[in-house]
């Protein structure tokens, strides 16, 4: 049965079409799934209890109010209730093992923000995936597959015991972070263009240091970020082939799964990589 997407069509209506990440890349991205026949299902806002079950009242003030400082991560005309809907999707993805196709992203935003001397980071408002682990509250196993280092959602995770947090990432890039393992958080960086056989191998290594953890949890999240694909902001080398064999490993684990997008800027290749990634999940 084909994993069901968690989209709606508000979240195209903000942004900056010269930003990396603007509304075409999501647009074009729903439009091949569509073609391949996924299920669409809308989603629910979260509400404010579910935003602060991860971030502090401050930050959440601070979104609420566009009391923001980041270039690249600004205040637009109500990004509040779009950052809400967007976690709202996460948590509906989270619990009907979906895919939730929406933005922003969420992975660089830690507790409060000022870890990194600004509320807001790297195109996030909300930590979707942290929110959605939250109102799970099982023992869960994150799995970022993201081009950049989650440093929020290592912030907001470390030393917590019912969560493992593993990344594989671009090494010495934004934010750099994520250079070392910590306590639950499980880092593998790699160098740039790397390539889909290296990827693969340490993937694998990846997955069987945490072994222990994933007999016992519950759930499988994935930060889907797709930034890696040759010649994208933080290129591995990676090809639409690639995907569907991270998915397969992921399927592989037989555990309830939920995906969360992340990154992904080249609208002509990211819908077809998702579905990679899921025809890969399903064959595994």
């Amino acid at each position: 049965m084909k994993t069901k997407i968690i989209y709606s069509e508000k979240c195209l209506e903000y942004g900056n079409i010269s930003s990396p990440e603007n509304s075409q890349r999501l647009l074009f991205a729903a439009q091949a799934l569509q073609a391949r026949d996924y299920e669409f299902v809308k989603p629910a806002a979260a509400n404010e209890n579910n935003i602060l079950s991860v971030h502090d009242r401050e930050y959440v003030e601070a979104v609420k109010t566009g009391n923001t400082n980041d270039l690249d991560t600004p205040a637009h005309d109500n990004i509040y209730e779009y950052a809400k809907l967007t976690a709202g999707a996460t948590i509906m993805a989270a619990k009907t093992n979906g895919f939730s196709l929406m933005r922003p992203p969420g992975h660089h935003c830690g507790i409060s923000g000022k870890a990194l001397g600004a509320f807001t980071r790297g195109f996030c408002y909300f930590n979707n995936i942290a929110i959605a682990v939250r109102a799970l509250e099982g023992k869960t196993v994150i799995l970022d597959i993201d081009g950049h280092h989650g440093n929020g959602t290592q912030e907001i995770f470390l030393d917590d015991k019912k969560v493992i947090y593993l990344s594989l990432h671009r090494n010495n890039v934004f934010p750099q972070t994520g250079s070392v393992t910590r306590d639950n958080c499980h880092n593998f960086p790699l160098g740039a263009d790397c390539g889909g056989k290296i990827y693969l191998k340490t993937f694998k290594k990846a997955l069987k240091s945490i072994a222990p953890h994933l007999k016992t949890a519950q759930t499988i999240a994935v930060s889907a970020g797709f930034d890696t694909h040759a010649g994208d902001i933080v290129s591995l080398g990676l090809q639409t082939e690639d995907y569907f064999a991270i998915g397969k490993e992921i399927g592989k684990l037989n555990k309830p799964t939920f995906f969360v997008l992340e990154g992904g800027y080249d609208a002509k290749t990211l819908g077809i990589d998702i579905d990679a990634l899921l025809q890969g999940f399903e064959a595994g």
